[in-house]
C-alpha cells in the first residue's frame, strides 16, 4: 500500500540532505594548472574561482594574449574537475535516500 505520509517524510529528508550536500560543496577545492604550472586556478565545488596564480616569468606585456589563454585553460580545467567532484559528493551524500527509479537522473540539478 502506498503511504503518502511516508513518502512526504522521505522527500523532506531528501530535500534536507540535498541542501546540506550543496552547502558542503564550498569546502571541496580543486587546483588545476596550465602552461606547465605557470598559471594555477583554484575552484570550489560550487564552481567559483577562489584564487589565481600567475608565475612572475609571464608578467610581460608582450605575453598578454598567451597569459589570457593560459588563464582560461587553467580555470576551465579546474571548473570541470570541481564539477566532477561536486557531482560525486552529491551522489555520496544522497545515496540510498531515493529508490532506484528508472529514468530519474539527479545529475543535472546544477551542481
Amino acid at each position: 500500500m502506498f503511504d503518502m505520509f511516508s513518502m512526504m517524510g522521505k522527500l523532506k529528508e531528501v530535500q534536507s540532505k540535498m541542501k546540506e550536500a550543496q552547502d558542503n560543496l564550498q569546502f571541496i577545492t580543486v587546483t588545476a594548472e596550465s602552461g606547465a604550472g605557470l598559471v594555477k586556478a583554484k575552484v570550489n565545488g560550487q564552481r567559483k574561482l577562489i584564487s589565481l596564480e600567475i608565475d612572475d616569468s609571464l608578467l610581460n606585456k608582450d605575453d598578454k594574449e598567451m597569459i589570457s589563454d593560459l588563464v582560461v585553460a587553467a580555470v576551465n580545467k579546474a571548473m570541470d574537475e570541481a564539477g566532477e567532484k561536486a557531482k560525486d559528493e552529491m551522489k555520496r551524500q544522497t545515496e540510498g535516500l531515493l529508490p532506484n527509479i528508472p529514468g530519474l537522473d539527479l545529475n543535472n540539478l546544477g551542481f
